[in-house]
């Protein structure tokens, strides 16, 4: 088999970075604390920033999946053989590990995606407090003891389901990677990750330091290759006690069908559409900074980004030009420049997407009042940049009100009433996540409760916390990523009957 090639302008720099974690300086997969190589076809990895590739390897194949569910099956049974206490403090030390390599780790993890290097050393330092916040659960997790009306006792032990595989995207490997990772862990689990084919360089990182930390080899494998051929194959795999799946909701339904052919579980956190509601009474200027947040955060590439704004009548066109004011002055540009706030959108595909659904909004009638296209300073580039683009009057039936672009558009919609508001923000298939701005405690609370979405704001936008639940409502998904119901998520229930009476009454049989 041919080496797999680093090459170009990034090259020399993702050697040097990959050399400092690894024994080899080629990519492939991360399987039993070794990195092994597919023979699938090959795949590049491109710098968004310049559109460039730097980097190409083998898709994962067969033979590579068989052996990353071989490892995390032995490894989950060595890992249940420690006490919970001692995997605890495993944990802490894969926090420990991921901080000390914070700067390494952030450099490849924005090479590679095109986000911002400022956003992701944020980031980097959340992935450890994930390992740390379940590192504390570990020796928690515990079952009931249940009162039943007979002379039993009856208790429930929340055990690992095994094997998870788990299937991440390319906007945020690296935080996504943590917020799958940590809570199987947690409860017990060997895992099998397959990061994006466009992203796997941070969460083969990611993998190997909880090795370091001290969790068995091949608990945590990482595997090198496309979701069509190697995830599709650990999906089916007979090892596979769950899957977990971020993504598009195409991709998700396609995903569980597969699974339920082998009566397999998942957990689904997909797309969304999400509402972002401003009322006359609202802070404006806090409102303003907030909608900037909700959409242009990550350059739009979130799936709970705010793409829906829905702002009331009587402010709407004066929020709106501020709102485009603001847009407009958005350092976009460099993701290595502490300056930027917007970075390249990750792919050409997903590049060309975005661009086709600004043009569509417009034929439908929408009204370009911010951004549009390549901001004429980085066409040169040859990156993956988009301006911050604000639609105005999209109405409700428009496309860009009812499929995610994932990408800095957000779609203005004027409402009259705080029920239309409710009923526009209900009127989409999704239900991800919403916020409203109101200085109306009632109001604020009531829209809370009657909006569908699984992680709602009042007067904020885009906070969330591994300890709190995460997860959608309709077309967005099922079951949740953080918090104890993740946990909860990663086990499955047993319930254990011991007799305890004496002479424990005999209803049937005979003694021979």
């Amino acid at each position: 088999m041919s080496k797999n090639e680093i090459i170009l302008d990034q090259g020399p720099r993702v050697r040097e970075l990959l050399k400092g974690f690894f024994s080899t300086e080629e990519i492939g997969s991360l399987v039993n604390g070794e990195i092994v190589f597919g023979g699938g076809e090959t795949l590049t990895l491109t710098d968004p920033s310049s559109g460039k590739a730097f980097a190409t390897f083998k898709d994962a194949d067969h033979s590579v999946i068989d052996a990353a569910m071989d490892a995390a099956a032995i490894a989950q049974r060595a890992w249940m053989k420690i006490t919970a206490s001692a995997r605890g403090r495993i944990m802490f030390e894969i926090g420990r590990q991921i901080r000390d390599n914070a700067a390494a780790i952030a450099e490849i993890e924005s090479r590679s995606a095109g986000r911002p290097i400022r956003d992701i050393r944020g980031e980097v330092v959340k992935v450890a407090e994930m390992f740390e916040y379940y590192a504390g659960w570990c020796d928690k997790l515990h079952g009931d003891v249940i009162p039943v009306p007979t002379s039993h006792l009856n208790y429930t032990r929340n055990e690992p389901i095994g094997v998870v595989v788990q299937i991440t995207p390319w906007n945020a490997p690296l935080f996504t990677g943590g917020w799958q990772i940590a809570p199987a862990l947690c409860a017990g689990n060997g895992v099998v990750i397959k990061p994006s084919e466009l992203t796997p360089l941070s969460t083969l990182i990611l993998g190997l330091l909880c090795e370091r930390a001290g969790a068995p080899r091949g608990l945590v494998n990482v595997i090198a290759g496309q979701g069509t051929t190697a995830g599709q194959a650990a999906i089916m795999h007979p090892k596979t006690g769950l899957v977990v799946f971020v993504g598009s909701a195409h991709a998700g339904s396609l995903i569980a069908a597969t699974a339920a052919r082998s009566v397999v579980p998942c957990i689904l956190e997909l797309g969304g559409k999400s509402a972002n509601i401003v009322f006359d009474d609202a802070d404006i200027e806090r409102a303003i900074l907030g909608a900037q947040s909700a959409i242009f955060g990550g350059a739009g590439q979130s799936c709970v980004a705010g793409s829906r704004l829905l702002v009331h009548r009587s402010i709407h066109q004066k929020f709106v030009e501020r709102y485009a004011f603001a847009a407009n002055k958005i350092p976009v540009g460099n993701p290595f420049e502490d300056t930027t706030q917007v970075g390249p959108i990750n792919n050409l595909r997903q590049w060309t997407k975005i661009t086709e659904m600004v043009q569509q909004g417009v034929s439908e009638g929408a009204t370009l009042a911010a951004g549009g296209g390549r901001p004429e300073a980085l066409e040169g580039t040859g990156g993956f940049y988009f301006s911050p683009t604000i639609l105005d009057n999209v109405s409700p039936t428009a496309t860009l009100s009812k499929e995610e672009v994932f990408g800095p558009v957000v779609g203005v919609t004027p409402f009259d009433t705080e029920e239309e508001a409710i009923a526009l923000a209900n009127d989409n298939p999704y239900g991800l996540a919403g916020a409203v701005w109101t200085q109306n405690v009632a109001r604020a609370h009531r829209v809370a409760s009657q909006v569908r979405a699984g992680t709602f704001w009042i007067n904020g936008y885009k906070t969330i916390s591994v300890m709190s639940p995460f997860g959608g409502f309709g077309k967005s998904g099922y079951g949740r990523s953080s918090g104890k119901d993740a946990l909860m998520a990663y086990t499955q229930t047993k319930s254990i009957w011991v007799e305890t009476a004496a002479e424990p009454a005999v209803a049937f049989g005979y003694v021979g």
